[in-house]
């Protein structure tokens, strides 16, 4: 595995935090017409639909697949099942500021879970290059008063958004260990799309019952279906699930997932030029500022 930041490796992170930061902010914008957990199983239910005409023979009864249940029964959980679950879940109580504040701790996570866990150790460059990151996303997320961050106050939400971050940070280690549970064949990881379906495959199975027991707990929920959810819903499903996905995928397997960690900083960012686009909230200077921040805490946390 190579951590070399070539061009074409760029443009594969930089993907996944633009689709994520479109990702919130249209689900901010249907929060009132969908459950939050349902909205998930929606999306993931259109973009197995999308995959399957490009990988559908993988769920053939001859597929590797199935030897390696146990394996995917898990990446569905922790990438499809759980993580947007809980950040849709999160935006129901908690402030937009809170959730991606608790989010940009991913490369924390990816390090500390990476030293416990997967016996990776953490490098000085990598430590400075997450404080460099981080203060670019607190920057962020303070529009430059810094007395916002001291009025903070943790709701459920809070521990929903932490919960789906380290969900995302052992997906991505296991992304990165394709022996754990199971030996990949490298022809199943070789296509993108079979490997995508295949997480799906299970992670709708989970999605189902995360879903089913929030109609269950929630009297009186509804879905307003219409144009504006049937727009919604095809851009989170072909954008931030199937596109993002795959470039995430093909990221962390060149870099590793801790430097493709910061690379999703940028969502703060992003999400900030999307905000103004459809919310009409105009960027700032502190936006370039942070701008820079995070991008230096990427170069500083790769060797080369």
């Amino acid at each position: 595995m190579s951590e070399r930041l070539s061009p074409s490796t760029v443009l594969l992170l930089l993907t996944p935090p633009l689709m994520w930061a479109g990702n919130a902010v249209v689900g901010r914008m249907v929060q009132g017409l969908v459950p939050p957990v349902t909205l998930n199983l929606l999306r993931w239910t259109l973009a197995a639909l999308i995959l399957l005409p490009l990988a559908g023979r993988v769920l053939r009864p001859s597929s590797p697949l199935w030897p390696l249940w146990r394996r995917f029964a898990v990446l569905g959980l922790l990438g499809v099942g759980a993580y947007n679950a809980l950040q849709y879940l999160a935006l129901k109580t908690s402030t937009p500021i809170n959730v991606t504040l608790v989010a940009a701790s991913m490369p924390v996570w990816l390090m500390i879970v990476g030293a416990l866990f997967f016996r990776t150790p953490i490098a000085a460059r990598q430590v400075a290059g997450a404080m460099l990151s981080l203060a670019g996303v607190v920057l962020v997320l303070s529009r430059g008063d810094w007395a916002q961050l001291v009025a903070l106050r943790l709701v459920p939400g809070d521990l929903y958004i932490l919960l789906a971050t380290i969900s995302w940070t052992f997906y991505s280690w296991l992304l990165a260990r394709p022996n754990l549970l199971g030996r990949e064949p490298p022809e199943l990881r070789a296509d993108w799309a079979a490997f995508l379906l295949s997480q799906i495959a299970f992670g709708l199975v989970w999605s189902g019952l995360f879903a089913g027991t929030e109609w269950a707990l929630t009297p009186g929920a509804s879905i307003a279906w219409g144009w504006p959810l049937a727009a919604a819903l095809a851009f989170v499903a072909a954008g931030p699930a199937v596109l993002a996905y795959r470039c995430w995928g093909s990221g962390v397997l060149r870099v590793g997932p801790t430097i493709a960690g910061f690379f999703a900083n940028l969502t703060p960012l992003f999400t900030a030029v999307l905000s103004a686009a459809f919310l009409g909230e105009p960027p700032h200077l502190y936006h370039g500022v942070a701008f820079l921040l995070i991008v230096g805490g990427i170069v500083a946390s790769s060797p080369r």
